[in-house]
């Protein structure tokens, strides 16, 4: 039997796990146990706040939240990447960040996340009314697949009686209103003006050259995506900024270029008469198609940052959604892949056969790009053609540590900038610092420490701007900050490694199509797989891409550690309308595996299924 279809086998049901962790948020302070909630539909939501597909998934489940209120409860399990992340007021930061609007419990020794046997953020599992684990699913875009497995729950349980309608846990936090919620980067006017992304304002605000006198605001400040005057238009969750050169901005008819991440579009600003207007992608996430080709007909997937570059002829757009750098034109309306296979990984090279991993801040200097590469934990560059590592070595290693670059240490950086003296500074967020990077002598400083969450940094003058984004402000550094060193540790991603056999491993993955779906291939095969490894030689066999989900792999002989990069894809397609709608469900999985004498020679991921 095709191993894409193995799970529609008839097995024994699972009872749910009960939930465990440290703290619960947006309960008003109560415990909720999925023995509390029988009679319910739960969907279980395990995600990290520093995981871009995590994030897009928040927006998947809001219709759906909306739809099934009377009898669906959404719960984050909240299992944390970074050190950083489990932190309590981090999560708390993030949950009012990202507007979460269901219960999320922290679970920063990952213990729920074991008794599911997660692997890969996100994860998403449904547990029927009865308690019992019905359908399990890694990754973004199984939206219409939920909703349909959850109105077959709801129609099965209705009949059955077993169904509870009404009542949810959640409980709201009350805001209060700030000048700045959640700002994320900061770009300077010619007149010395300071433009910031406020975020979590959903507006752009422009404030007077000290920082702090509010001007004027470009958007309404509430969540969308519409186009039109300063006051009226709206934007999702802004955050990076690039003002274009004059005679650039006089051919485009716009002077600042906002990446509207959250909207999955490039927005431009007209800074004299305020006009807001969408330049580049169609409001929908890209999946798998075109990135080439007129900016307003190809889907953007969560832009981050955006810089002009003269040497690429455009402006770079930090594409995170999908672990590359697109390069769009504003004076033809053109975008295109600039950089990156959408693999997430650190791998440095040729710019169409380099690696990145959410791709998050960009600053300028001559020929060179820098380039603030969040999950590697890494500052990385694109000089003639290429791109080249600084600071980091992997998805899965990271810390505070200083001294020379090689062994130097980040964690989840999201800025970066040029200073006066051509030394780097580096948004080093997670560790709630400030790091300098000299590339002559290859050494690595601490400017500034205990900053929450510095995300963007703007030199002004001779001074340097920090947007402290959980602090919701802009906080200047002295421009006579001396570096110290500070020796941290080596610390490691706390997901736990696969443990595998040496040699042979049957390696699948299982997709199975949700209620009314089947498998799409009219065209040809409806699955693909690829797999890839770092270190490369870790693999004897198996690399490369192919159409089945199942593949023999065999660990090369000498090596006890390393990780697998798998991409998978599967097509299906409505099986019984008269002008059936197609989805691409695909997934980006980085499992680290651990070589041991009593490791499994089988290794399953699931895609979506039972």
């Amino acid at each position: 039997m095709n191993r894409c279809v193995a799970s529609e086998q008839r097995q024994a049901r699972v009872r749910a796990p009960e939930l465990a962790g440290d703290v619960w948020l947006n309960t008003g302070g109560e415990t909720v146990t999925l023995a509390q909630l029988r009679g319910k539909i739960v969907l279980l939501d395990f995600w990290t706040s520093g995981c871009i597909n995590c994030l897009h998934v928040l927006d998947e489940l809001r219709p759906l939240e909306e739809e099934f209120a009377d009898v669906l409860v959404t719960i984050g399990v909240h299992s944390p990447k970074f050190l950083h992340e489990g932190e309590a007021a981090a999560i708390e930061a993030a949950v009012r960040r990202y507007e979460v609007h269901h219960p999320v419990l922290n679970d920063p020794e990952m213990t729920t996340w074991s008794q599911y046997a997660v692997k890969a953020w996100p994860t998403l599992v449904i547990v029927d009314p009865q308690g019992y684990v019905v359908h399990t699913a890694a990754g973004e875009g199984h939206a219409e697949a939920l909703r349909r497995v959850i109105a077959e729950l709801v129609e099965t349980h209705d009949a059955q009686g077993t169904l509870r309608r009404g009542g949810n846990p959640y409980v709201p936090v009350e805001e209060q209103p700030a000048d700045l919620r959640f700002p994320s980067k900061a770009v300077a006017t010619a007149e010395g003006r300071i433009l910031v992304a406020d975020t979590g304002n959903h507006s752009i605000a422009e404030f007077a050259s000290d920082g702090e006198t509010l001007i004027r605001r470009f958007g309404s400040g509430t969540r969308g995506r519409a186009d039109g005057a300063f006051d009226v238009a709206s934007f999702a969750e802004p955050s990076g900024l690039a003002l274009l050169p004059a005679e650039v901005a006089d051919q485009a008819g716009y002077h600042l270029l906002v990446a509207d991440t959250a909207n999955h579009l490039l927005r431009g600003v007209d800074l004299v008469t305020g006009e807001v207007t969408t330049v580049a992608g169609t409001g929908n996430q890209w999946r798998d198609g075109e990135t080439d080709g007129d900016a307003l007909s190809i889907d953007l997937t969560s832009p981050w940052d955006v810089i002009w570059w003269e040497p690429a002829g455009g402006a770079v757009v930090a594409m995170a959604g999908n672990h590359t750098l697109g390069l769009f034109d504003p004076r033809t309306g053109r975008i295109s892949r600039f950089a990156g296979t959408t693999v997430e990984g650190l791998r440095d090279g040729k710019l169409a056969e380099s690696f990145f991993a959410q791709t998050s801040g960009l600053a300028v200097q001559g020929d060179r790009l820098w380039l603030a590469d969040a999950e590697t934990s890494a500052l990385r560059y694109v000089e003639d053609g290429e791109v080249h590592t600084a600071i980091g070595t992997d998805l899965f290693s990271f810390g505070h540590r200083d001294g020379d670059a090689a062994d130097a240490l980040l964690q989840h950086p999201l800025g970066v900038a040029v200073l006066a003296d051509g030394t780097i500074a580096i948004a080093d967020t997670y560790n709630g610092a400030v790091r300098h990077y000299d590339p002559a002598s290859g050494k690595v400083a601490t400017l500034a420490e205990n900053l929450a969450e510095p995300s963007g940094l703007l030199v002004t003058g001779e001074a340097l701007l920090v947007v402290e984004s959980a602090a919701h402000r802009l906080t200047a550094l002295p421009p006579t900050a001396d570096g110290r060193q500070v020796a941290g540790g080596a610390l490691a991603v706390r997901r736990p490694p696969t443990e595998l056999a040496a040699g042979t491993v049957e390696f699948s993955v299982v997709f199975t199509p949700p209620p009314g779906e089947k498998l799409d291939d009219r065209f040809g095969p409806s699955t693909r797989l690829q797999v890839t490894a770092a270190p490369p030689e870790l693999l004897a066999e198996g690399e490369g891409t192919g159409t089945g989900l199942t593949r023999t792999l065999k660990i090369a002989e000498g090596h006890t550690e390393g990780v697998l990069q798998v991409v998978a894809q599967a097509a299906s397609c409505d099986s019984d309308a008269e002008h059936p709608v197609c989805r691409v469900t695909r997934q980006d999985w980085g499992v680290p595996i651990r070589i041991t004498p009593d490791g499994s020679d089988r290794l399953q991921l699931i895609l979506a299924g039972a």
